[in-house]
Order: C-alpha cells, then sequence, then structure tokens
C-alpha cells in the first residue's frame, strides 16, 4: 500500500491543508492517520492493480503533522473540481467518518489554496457592505427574529417587525423554519413586512432591513428572491446546511445583488461533539468561500451550547485574510436578552449583528420596548457605562435587567 505520511513535507501553495482530531480505534494512530489520508483522496482498504505511479505520485496527499490527537493532511489541489463545494466536501469530510479504524473523528479547519478560493465568488458585500448599507458606524448592529417562529399571519408578522424597527432595532428577520405555510404565505408576508420597513425607515430616519427565509428547492428560492427583489428588498436568508452547498452556490452564483443572511440551522449535528464530526469554523469557511455576508456563529453566553473559544475560533474564520475575499458579519444569536449584552460586545466586539428573539418580545412592556431596551443595551456596551448606571434614566432598560438580570 502507499505510503502517506511525511512528517518532513511543508505544504506549498497549491494544497489545501485539513486539520483534523483523530481518536484511533484499535489501531495506531499513523494507521488511522494514514486510513483518513487514503479514503479522502486515492486510496482504499487494500492494495489494488488499478492503481499507477503517475497517480499514485501527483495526487497523493501527505499527512504532515501528528501532534498528539491533532493531524494535519495536505492535499493536491488538483484532486479537487474548482468551484464544485459538494465534491471537496465529499473528499475531506465524506467516508472519513465511517471508517471502523477511527473512534472519534473532527474536521477542525480547512485552509483553501488560492486557486479553490478564486475559484468560488466569496461574500458580495460583506461585513462593510452592510455597514455602509445602514450607515452604522461605531457599534454592533441590534436585531430580533419575529416570534413566535411560526403561528402568526402576514399582518400580525409584519406588525411585529413594525414594533421592533420603530423600537430602535436595525434587523428583523424570520425564523429558520418559517417559509410558505397555509396561515402565512410567502409572498404576501414579504409584502406587508417590507411596506412595515418603509414606515419605520420613514418614521425613525434610520435604515432598516428585514431579512425573510426563502429556504425552498432550489429553484423555488431564485423565485422568492427575485420577489423579495421586485419589492425593495436588499437581503434574503439561506438556511445553508438545510438547503445545501450546491444550493447556496446557485443562490450566491445568480448575481442577485442581494445581501445573503446565512442560517445555521441544523449546524449542532455536525459541531456539537467536540471529538466527531465538523467545527463551526469550517462551517464557516466553506460558507465564506461560497459567498455569504452574515452567519450566525453562537452567542457563548446565550441558550445556545458552544464556549467563548469556539465562537471567536469562528469569527477569526469569517474575518480573517483570505486571498482578498471580503470578511463575514458575525451574527450573535440564540436566548440573548439585554443583560448579555456588555458580555456579548466584550467577547465578539463591535463588529456583529446582535439577535435577541425572546430577549425582546418578552419584555414586560411588549416589543417596541423590548426593542429600545435593547437598543439602549448596545448603547452602554458602545460606551463602556454599565448597564445599572444606564438603566437609571432608561426605563425599558431597567424593566428588562429587573426580568432577566
Amino acid at each position: 500500500m502507499l505510503n502517506y505520511t511525511n512528517l518532513k513535507h511543508r505544504p506549498t501553495d497549491k494544497e489545501l491543508v485539513c486539520e483534523f482530531y483523530v481518536e484511533p480505534n484499535r489501531v495506531t494512530m499513523e494507521k488511522a492517520c494514514e486510513q483518513v489520508a487514503a479514503e479522502s483522496s486515492i486510496g482504499t482498504w487494500t492494495t489494488i492493480s488499478t492503481m499507477n505511479p503517475r497517480a499514485a505520485e501527483k495526487l497523493r496527499p501527505t499527512v504532515f503533522s501528528i501532534k498528539g490527537n491533532t493531524v494535519k493532511i495536505a492535499y493536491p489541489q488538483d484532486l479537487f473540481e474548482a468551484g464544485n463545494m459538494p465534491e471537496i466536501l465529499s473528499s475531506i469530510a465524506g467516508n472519513i467518518f465511517g471508517m471502523k479504524t477511527v473512534k472519534n473523528l473532527r474536521l477542525n479547519d480547512i485552509i483553501f489554496p488560492k486557486q479553490i478560493v478564486k475559484s468560488f465568488k466569496g461574500p458580495r458585500f460583506g461585513k462593510e457592505g452592510v455597514r455602509k448599507l445602514t450607515k452604522v458606524k461605531e457599534r454592533p448592529f441590534c436585531g430580533t427574529i419575529v416570534k413566535p417562529k411560526v403561528g402568526l399571519n402576514p399582518a400580525e408578522h409584519a406588525k411585529v417587525a413594525y414594533e421592533a424597527w420603530a423600537g430602535g432595532l436595525d434587523v428583523v428577520k424570520d425564523d429558520e423554519n418559517l417559509s410558505s405555510m397555509t396561515f402565512n404565505k410567502f409572498e404576501t408576508r414579504i409584502a406587508k413586512t417590507l411596506d412595515a420597513r418603509d414606515k419605520a425607515q420613514t418614521e425613525t430616519g434610520e435604515k432598516k432591513i428585514y431579512m425573510p427565509n426563502i429556504t425552498a428547492e432550489t429553484m423555488k428560492m431564485l423565485d422568492r428572491a427575485d420577489y423579495v427583489k421586485s419589492l425593495g428588498g436588499e437581503y434574503i436568508m439561506v438556511d445553508i446546511l438545510t438547503c445545501g452547498w450546491a444550493g447556496l452556490q446557485t443562490v450566491r452564483d445568480a448575481n442577485l445583488n442581494m445581501f445573503i443572511h446565512a442560517h445555521r440551522a441544523g449546524h449542532a449535528a455536525f459541531t456539537r461533539n467536540p471529538k466527531h464530526g465538523i467545527s463551526m469554523k469550517t462551517i464557516g469557511r466553506v460558507a465564506r468561500v461560497i459567498g455569504v455576508d452574515q452567519l450566525h456563529i453562537g452567542t457563548a453566553v446565550g441558550k445556545m451550547e458552544g464556549s467563548a473559544e469556539d465562537v471567536i475560533s469562528s469569527q477569526k474564520g469569517l474575518e480573517e485574510d483570505m486571498f482578498g475575499i471580503k470578511p463575514v458579519l458575525s451574527v450573535a444569536s440564540g436566548g440573548l436578552h439585554p443583560g448579555h449584552t456588555p458580555d456579548l460586545v466584550k467577547i465578539l466586539g463591535k463588529d456583529i449583528v446582535a439577535q435577541y428573539g425572546g430577549g425582546c418580545h418578552g419584555h414586560p412592556e411588549g416589543t417596541r420596548a423590548g426593542a429600545t431596551a435593547i437598543r439602549q443595551s448596545i448603547e452602554a456596551a458602545t460606551k463602556g457605562i454599565s448597564l445599572k448606571e444606564y438603566a437609571k434614566s432608561k426605563r425599558e432598560l431597567a424593566l428588562a435587567l429587573k426580568k432577566w438580570g
């Protein structure tokens, strides 16, 4: 069989590098790593007569680092079809997770070579594009998700959105499981909610953003995006994991000239086990290369699982230099209320969208007051003033802190 290990190898700029967490199963670490490298590229479980020296020499990946359970493998870029994310992930994140030689296996990170990165469109606008659109320069963005997730009719949905915008929020979005139900048809909801957005913009003098969920069969998503655009919407939202990487590529490649808000519904099936699956940082890198403009990464302080270290790592992957493609705006969402805001900003900084669902609509005085309390908490965190001090002159914030702490 081929030898895939060379600890003296140094990756070139024409190799894709994966970092794995590997736990062997009744084999040595070296054997497990060899099997991961083989199964994710040109090899199989036994010697085969059809392997030729040319393919072996040109396309064989290299295990070049084994430190504890952390393993790095370099893959020649010719193993992959440029511009085809499903194929790339079918290789480096495919059959390997089911092999008997590994007890646990987690893809912690991917470093893409320039040729592969440039074969995708990347973000059209990115985080700086969001600031340019909204003219919000020095503070985090604040937003909400219409609640309940499902159950409201279009008029009720639009009213909740209006109250949130009027109370001071920048962003209102659909939740991940709202599409076009019998009680809330997509077209009617979009029209009414965008009308509410326009009203709020006129009254407040601030730019307001609505993110409608277009997730569906791929061609239906394109139809829905066109409809949103025809009514003056700038944003669309896509559940990127449930619609699939090919679906996301189709939406981005359609050149809709619209912002793509990426929801990560289903991510924990991949990311939650720290020893197995795929990290959120990796999912974020893939989404960024394809071309989303903003992406949920977690909060470290709300209801969802995820440490501050993991969330910061995910944010870094969305912002660090990657051959000139635009940085992606991080979205923090999941069980947030105004009392969380200072810690959230301390952990993730100001380049975030802070989204509060129940922490807005659960305010004792309703959605508008909840939105005002959120905006006040953002102002306090940005100015470096404690919430307790700021709440002395801000009734809405004081009521939120009394309820949630």
